[in-house]
This record gives structure tokens, C-alpha cells and sequence, in this order.
């Protein structure tokens, strides 16, 4: 079972990328998360794309999507909703429009994120229902994980060290690559 994870932040502190990392190490037996990155893809242009096509940070991106078991989005709260930046780049990889099908379509996915708030990620993650809806996606509703006050959560080198988060993530990991996994039976 091969995840794909993207954090939506392109910040080197980043408590998403943080999330994913710690992610990672708590994959369970039989899953693994890879990282997907943002980090090169230009903001979204119309004749950019008509004159010169999609860029390679984005092919890459879309690759990785398409051939990926399932999809984790690692999202942080900007203003109350989607970052630019990271709803930038799933735009991007829904071009050309052919291809959505192809990288998008029935995918198992998830969206999570970290906060320095005291809410999470709650309407971030409520905002990308309606953009993995009309991707063709296949969300994965039966778990949620938001984690508020990140800069108690992580140490300053973005290690989680709260046990009890921990455990919560291992099991939202747990519940959805079963998700995932059973999508491709």
C-alpha cells in the first residue's frame, strides 16, 4: 500500500511537513508515506500552461498522485480556509482537464493539518470537501484529525512529543490506509 502525502506549507518549520514526518514514522505494517512537495510549482496562469505546458514540478506531482494507493492532505488554516499555495497546486495537477480522471479519480483521500490555533484545521479541511468532490475523489470520512496548539504538540526541531497525538495519529493512519486499501479490492 503506497500513500502519498502533501503538506500544504511551503514554510521550513512547517507543523504540516512536521505532521507528514511523524506520519511517516507511524505508517501501519504493509503502508508506506511518501512525501509529494509543492515546493516548485508557480502559481497557476492559463496562457503560461497554453504556451509552454505543465511544468516538471507538476508532472512530477501528478505521477506521484496517479500512481499512489491514496492520498493524505496535510493541510494548514489560512484565514479561515484553503492556503493559496496549496490549493495552487492540486489546480496545477487537475491540468490539462483530460487528466483529472487519471490522477484523481476514484482516490482514496484524507485531509488533515496542524494549527498554532486553537482550532485545528477544522475549516480547512470542511473547505477541500467540495474541491476532492469535484475532482472525482474518493474522501475518507470516518476519521479526523486536527491538531490545535501545534507549538505544544512538536519540539523545536519538529519531532511530535505528545504521546496521546501520537497515538491518535497512529490510528487515523490505521483507519485509512484500511480505507484505501479496501478501495482496491
Amino acid at each position: 500500500m503506497r500513500i502519498l502525502g502533501i503538506s500544504g506549507s511551503l514554510r521550513q518549520g512547517s507543523y504540516n511537513t512536521a505532521l507528514l514526518r511523524a506520519a511517516q514514522e507511524l505508517m501501519p505494517d504493509g503502508a508506506t508515506l511518501a512525501e509529494g512537495s509543492i515546493a516548485d510549482i508557480p502559481l497557476y496562469n492559463g496562457d503560461e500552461e497554453a504556451a509552454s505546458g505543465i511544468p516538471a514540478a507538476v508532472e512530477t506531482l501528478k505521477d506521484q498522485i496517479a500512481k499512489a494507493d491514496g492520498l493524505l492532505l496535510f493541510t494548514p488554516e489560512y484565514n479561515n480556509s484553503i492556503p493559496g499555495v496549496f490549493k495552487n497546486a492540486i489546480d496545477w495537477t487537475s491540468r490539462p482537464a483530460k487528466d483529472i480522471s487519471r490522477v484523481f479519480g476514484g482516490k482514496p483521500v484524507a485531509v488533515l493539518g496542524a494549527s498554532p490555533g486553537g482550532f485545528g484545521t477544522i475549516l480547512s479541511q470542511d473547505a477541500w470537501l467540495s474541491v476532492l468532490r469535484t475532482l472525482g475523489t474518493r474522501p475518507w470520512c470516518e476519521g479526523r484529525l486536527m491538531v490545535a496548539r501545534a507549538g505544544n504538540v512538536f519540539d523545536d526541531q519538529g519531532r511530535m512529543t505528545d504521546d496521546q497525538m501520537r497515538d491518535r495519529l497512529k490510528r487515523f493512519l490505521a483507519g485509512f490506509s484500511a480505507f484505501a486499501a479496501a478501495q482496491s479490492d
